[in-house]
């Protein structure tokens, strides 16, 4: 067993508690990494709280970047002090979800438990645990990544920027000419920007609650901001569009009232691509027959309906040619003794991503 720093979370909507912790050695099918960098993602804030419910005490955090430490015995593919990210995606490879293409959907993803607290059983959320020192993964969710690449912006890659941008290539594969709404401009919304751009959409509209997120949403290739302030922010769409509104909505933010006005922005044969998700046991109010008539669609996406091996080497090559955003993201880099702050200033809402820099 290996003692490293973790932050623990105790109870749902309380503080996490930098404590040592213990990590077993990595198995025969697994890698152990010592992490660089992770990324806050408001799905972690969601687990802390209590809205998805979960196993506690537990470490969370699951968009990381770092360097392999321990190989197990039957893991190919890697090698000792190789530069890689840490993702969520566990995948099995054989099952129907995994042999289809579609590894995010995996029958089987659950890992086994490698912290322990004390002696008892301490849960690594989302198969990560990666608000700590190191972590003990399956291969299955590691990315190679260029060894020179800054490990902040790296993390990016395991989550933000795959589920924002992966939403809008992957899972609605924009085309050329489309319009495109992205509802919320922080870290995943402003990605979905990204691939609205690179798609090469004709309008890409943002709609948030500030005239700053407006503008950050510029900055990432926006053509367009709407206030979602506005008494009918779909008829401000209308009279940019000439009329046309939108060929695909994504709702990056986990909010009701986000989903109950997704849909007023679609065209006919439109869709509404779900990113963001909001609390267990919410729910958003719809027209069936609305949608029907208009030959619309409601979507969900996970994680962008990634595929590492496919995704990320093209990614970073998009980053390397300028192409890609991934510093600009980076709104503050905080100490693991500091993660409560770097929490409580990503719940105010401003940051596009806060990263834990581990020395």
């Amino acid at each position: 067993m290996a003692k490293i720093k973790a932050a623990v979370c105790h109870e749902f909507g309380t503080s996490l508690q930098v404590q040592e912790v213990d990590l077993r050695a990595a198995g025969a099918d697994e890698v152990e990494v010592t992490l660089e960098a992770c990324a806050i993602c408001f799905s972690d804030i969601s687990y802390m709280d209590g809205g998805w419910g979960g196993t506690l005490p537990a470490v969370f955090g699951h968009e990381a970047a770092g360097r392999i430490t321990a190989l197990g015995a039957n893991v190919r593919g890697y090698e000792m002090g190789q530069a890689v990210l840490v993702t969520l995606i566990r995948s099995c490879g054989t099952c129907a979800s995994c042999a289809s293409g579609v590894p995010v959907q995996c029958a089987d993803p659950e890992a086994s438990e490698p912290l322990s607290l004390e002696g008892a059983p301490l849960h690594a959320a989302m198969n990560c645990g990666a608000f700590a020192e190191k972590v003990v993964v399956h291969p299955s969710q590691l990315a190679a990544i260029p060894d020179d690449m800054p490990m902040d912006a790296a993390s990016l890659l395991s989550c933000g920027v795959v589920t924002g941008l992966g939403a809008v290539v992957n899972t609605a594969q924009v085309r050329p000419g489309q319009v495109v709404v992205v509802i919320g401009a922080g870290g995943v919304g402003l990605n979905a920007i990204q691939g609205a751009r690179i798609s090469g959409a004709s309008r890409i509209v943002a709609v948030d609650m500030t005239e700053e997120k407006l503008a950050d949403a510029r900055e990432f290739g926006a053509t367009d901001g709407i206030l979602a302030t506005d008494p009918a922010p779909w008829d401000r769409l209308a009279e940019l569009t000439g009329g046309r509104m939108a060929d695909a909505v994504f709702v990056t933010v986990g909010a009701i009232p986000a989903y109950d006005a997704a849909p007023k922005y679609l065209a006919r044969s439109g869709g509404v691509y779900m990113v963001g998700m909001p609390h267990e046991g919410e729910v958003m109010t719809i027209e069936p027959g609305n949608i029907a008539a208009s030959g619309q669609s409601l979507v969900g996406t996970k994680m962008g309906d990634v595929v590492l091996a496919r995704d990320i080497p093209w990614l970073i090559e998009m980053y390397n040619q300028g192409r890609l955003k991934l510093d600009e993201l980076v709104s503050g880099r905080y100490a693991l003794e500091d993660v409560n702050a770097a929490i409580a200033d990503t719940k105010a809402g401003a940051a596009r991503r806060n990263v834990i820099v581990f020395k």
